[in-house]
């Protein structure tokens, strides 16, 4: 096989050949490089109209309202959200390859289809949507982040998941940036090299969705198709200000997805939408299981989706720390920094002022499920990825090692199989206290951080326990903006005083809490539900996300 870098370059090409070269912004039009902030420079640039600048701020309704009343039509549209979606990748490196020229001919097909009909093409027609290079796509290159892929043959379809946006009448745009391994709650690998955050430069746009995350924050796609085994969803809709939900397992196909981890049952990955609003992520999720996909992929559970959820009243208990409580030494939980505290104290005071009974959520010993977790994350010792790495030399990145140490460092794998089947077995009985637990207290919902902080630096991202754990435990989470931002003058400058981390990665989240740096950054939060309840997992959010919106 090829060395990596030649491999790399095969990659790099087909990128460069994507883009749309007349929409890239002139060398000086770009930013200085001391702004960290460019979300706003593709809408300051000219390129853009006035008219397509507000095309990118319309969600998926405002979209085929506009449609169907002749207002716009698919091609101007998918116009803007390309435009954007260049000169966004020009500032922050989020994209693997541009699908221009089929998005502007599919654009022309919906357009002629709701001409002849007067009726639009599906419940997603029109609607710009970036998908997450993990998912295959037919004829291209497909790699999921190791560089031995590329030198696989190109598929004859596309993964399961873009068949049926397509046939919703959505139109894919943009493929988008992953890490090395998939195992990163941050962006990097050594085919594209890093994403960067355009609302901050310097700090991390999450992960393993992070292109996704960037597409989705700045506007250059209405929905997205992301994946989540540990918060790469959730991470990436928490450090780009945008919603995110992992739904429940098995619900959402997963047919076709580049990477190495096939097979692997243990902690299933899921796909999940990201979005600019609750409605845009029940929308993506109803657009895909009304078409069925369990009678094609068979794994899947026949759930369809319910679109009359009826919460009538409902609990929030609140879990202001995933350990605060405990009573024995941990390894791996961490106190949320000041901003964060900041604003689920500012979530509590909206669902109160809601009408909604709130209390608060002692974790259920999360040192032990992530106990579970750990090894159950690389089984084989990380085997197949190492052997993906060395077939051709790449380098294992830092983050990639911190993942497989996730398991290595726990002594116990590669595991036997009497080893795994232990490890399952006390994975559903975990899985089985907590929703006991949940009933006993009568709590609903559980709202807890996205992350440790707002955000984090660029090849920081270590600690993913507060996503990770409803991972292990199966259960529907969604993020969403709080409304807040980080504010030095309000959260206090430094590590909290008097406290001195309970463990190794607690004392590194204290020194990694930095006012000034996050000063203006948006906070994100995450509420999580009970398994299969996703539909009232986004019911719930939407009663949230409104309670925030009203004390703003």
């Amino acid at each position: 096989m090829p060395e990596w870098t030649e491999l790399r370059d095969i990659a790099l090409e087909a990128r460069e050949k994507s883009i749309p070269k007349q929409w890239l912004l002139p060398e000086d039009q770009l930013p200085p490089k001391d702004q960290l902030n460019v979300l706003d420079v593709a809408r300051s640039s000219g390129i853009l109209s006035a008219e397509e600048l507000v095309m990118l701020d319309q969600d998926v309704a405002e979209l085929l309202e506009a449609y169907k009343s002749k207002k716009w039509t698919v091609r101007q549209v998918v116009t803007a959200f390309l435009k954007n979606s260049v000169i966004v990748h020009q500032l922050t490196n989020y994209a693997t390859e541009f699908l221009a020229d089929e998005a502007l001919a599919r654009a022309d097909e919906l357009d002629a289809h709701l001409a002849s009909t007067g009726t639009l093409a599906g419940p997603l027609h029109g609607i710009p949507v970036s998908i997450k290079e993990q998912l295959t796509l037919a004829k291209r290159i497909n790699h999921g982040g190791f560089v031995n892929l590329i030198a696989n043959p190109p598929p004859a379809e596309d993964a399961h998941l873009a068949r049926l946006f397509r046939a919703a009448g959505a139109v894919l745009t943009v493929r988008t940036n992953i890490p090395q391994s998939l195992m990163h709650l941050d962006c990097e690998n050594n085919i594209y090299g890093r994403t960067r955050n355009p609302r901050h430069l310097l700090l991390s746009p999450g992960g393993s969705s992070g292109g996704e995350g960037v597409s989705i924050g700045a506007r250059c796609a209405v929905l997205g198709i992301g994946t989540d085994i540990g918060g790469s969803v959730r991470a990436p809709a928490a450090f780009n200000a945008c919603y995110g939900l992992r739904p429940t397992a098995l619900r959402i196909p997963v047919l076709g997805h580049s990477g190495v981890a096939a097979g692997q049952e243990s902690i299933r990955g899921v796909a999940g939408p990201l979005a600019n609003s609750v409605e845009g992520l029940e929308l993506w999720m109803r657009s895909v299981l009304e078409q069925e996909p369990w009678e094609y992929e068979t794994s899947l559970m026949p759930v369809p989706w319910n679109k009359d959820v009826q919460l009538g009243e409902f609990t929030v208990g609140v879990m202001w720390d995933d350990g605060e409580l405990m009573r024995r030494e941990t390894t791996s939980i961490v106190k949320p920094h000041p901003p964060v505290t900041r604003a689920l104290k500012h979530a509590v005071d909206s669902l109160k002022a809601a009408g909604v009974k709130v209390v608060d959520w002692e974790p259920l010993d999360h040192q032990r499920g992530w106990d579970i977790l750990a090894p159950l994350y690389f089984p084989d010792g990380g085997q197949r990825w190492l052997s993906a790495f060395s077939a051709t030399n790449e380098p294992i990145l830092p983050l990639t090692q911190h993942a497989l140490n996730f398991s290595l460092n726990t002594g116990k794998t590669p595991l036997s199989i009497a080893d795994n089947w232990d490890l399952n077995y006390a994975r559903e009985t975990y899985r089985r206290e907590h929703h006991l637990l949940m009933k006993a207290r009568g709590v609903d919902f559980i709202l807890c951080p996205a992350y440790p902080g707002a955000g984090v630096l660029q090849g920081q991202s270590r600690y993913w326990g507060y996503t990770s754990i409803w991972n292990i435990l199966d259960l529907p989470a969604a993020v969403l903006p709080s409304g807040l931002a980080v504010d030095k003058a309000v959260d206090g400058g430094g590590a909290v005083e008097g406290y001195e981390g309970r463990n190794e990665m607690d004392r590194e989240e204290v020194k990694a809490y930095d006012p000034e740096l996050f000063h203006g950054f948006p906070i994100a939060l995450q509420l999580v539900g009970k398994r299969f309840r996703d539909e009232d997992v986004l019911a719930a959010t939407k009663v949230l996300d409104t309670a925030l919106k009203s004390k703003r």
